[in-house]
């Protein structure tokens, strides 16, 4: 599903002009991008949780030249589904 297909069933959803709709959901991506960048925890009841996660700095390989490189630490957000998505998925 694209960001436009995601508008177009908001739209239809809510009865909102897909202007609105748009609106509506850069305003709440906006919120959970400012959220998840202080480090906090998002959660949806019923659709799952977003969480950032840290990885720590480790030596790796150039697979060219076998040469050990450093990978230096690095964030990156994890998403745990609900139990409801969970069952809606099979």
């Amino acid at each position: 599903m694209s960001r436009q297909d995601l508008i177009d069933a908001v739209a239809a959803a809510t009865s909102l002009p897909k202007t609105q709709a748009d609106a509506a959901l850069k305003a709440v991506l906006a919120s959970l991008s400012d959220a998840l960048g202080e480090g906090r925890e998002v959660r949806l009841a019923g659709f799952g949780s977003f969480a950032v996660s840290e990885r720590a700095a480790r030596k790796g390989r150039n697979p060219a030249t076998g040469e050990e490189v450093d990978i230096a630490a690095s964030k990156s957000v994890k998403f745990k589904p609900a139990k409801d998505l969970k069952t809606r998925l099979g």
